[in-house]
């Protein structure tokens, strides 16, 4: 796996109406995103450090999780993140029926809508597995798929020390959409090192724009 997969660049060339890779890069921004959440652990201390650093996020929440830890659902809002949609119950997506995406989705929508007063969020699919029919059917209705550009690569059981040297070798650049998760501590531990650097070299965090 690379920082910046191939089919990122291949996803880049799609109009924006379908897929978001990318964010402006006015301001020098960097887009940090988190999947998988919210988890009682990892969660509250992940806003901990974002809150030190003045950055926001935006959290792909899935929904059966949200549900479980309205609290933390609640913090992430309170605090100045976005919510995103990454499916109810996170299932291998390209398993399900087209209708059975759907469901998925609108039902995560209903939750997420009961804390932040938004009918719509951007949708993130798990493992970043989509279908063509899918696609067409955001488009249609004026939505996108957000996706990434920058891979942290957090998931792949290296140390977070390891990982932060990678990513100063090949460092995000300003409008790039950062992938990362808040399911373990990894991204936590990499970003205590990384924000601070990141922001003196003029970098600023803001969340996804909003479609």
């Amino acid at each position: 796996m690379t920082l910046r997969p191939k089919k990122m660049d291949l996803l880049r060339w799609l109009p924006k109406t379908i897929v978001l890779t990318h964010g402006p890069s006015r301001g020098h921004a960097l887009y940090l995103t988190f999947d998988d959440g919210p988890h009682p652990e990892h969660t509250p201390a992940l806003l901990d450090l974002l809150r030190e650093q003045d950055a926001r996020a935006t959290f792909f929440l899935i929904g059966r999780q949200a549900e479980r830890y309205p609290q933390l659902v609640e913090r992430i809002v309170a605090e100045g993140h976005q919510l995103g949609n990454h499916s109810y119950n996170h299932p291998v997506f390209n398993a399900l029926s087209h209708a059975e995406q759907w469901a998925e989705i609108v039902r995560t929508e209903r939750v997420l809508a009961m804390f932040d007063g938004r009918t719509r969020h951007r949708f993130r699919p798990p493992r970043g597995v989509f279908s063509p029919a899918l696609a067409l059917r955001f488009a249609w209705s004026h939505r996108n798929l957000a996706y990434w550009s920058y891979d942290s690569l957090d998931y792949q059981g290296r140390t977070p020390d390891e990982l932060a040297a990678q990513l100063r070798q090949r460092p995000p650049v300003a409008g790039e959409v950062l992938l990362m998760h808040d399911d373990s501590d990894c991204s936590r531990r990499m970003l205590e090192a990384l924000l601070p650097e990141w922001r003196a070299q003029g970098f600023t965090f803001p969340v996804l724009p909003v479609h």
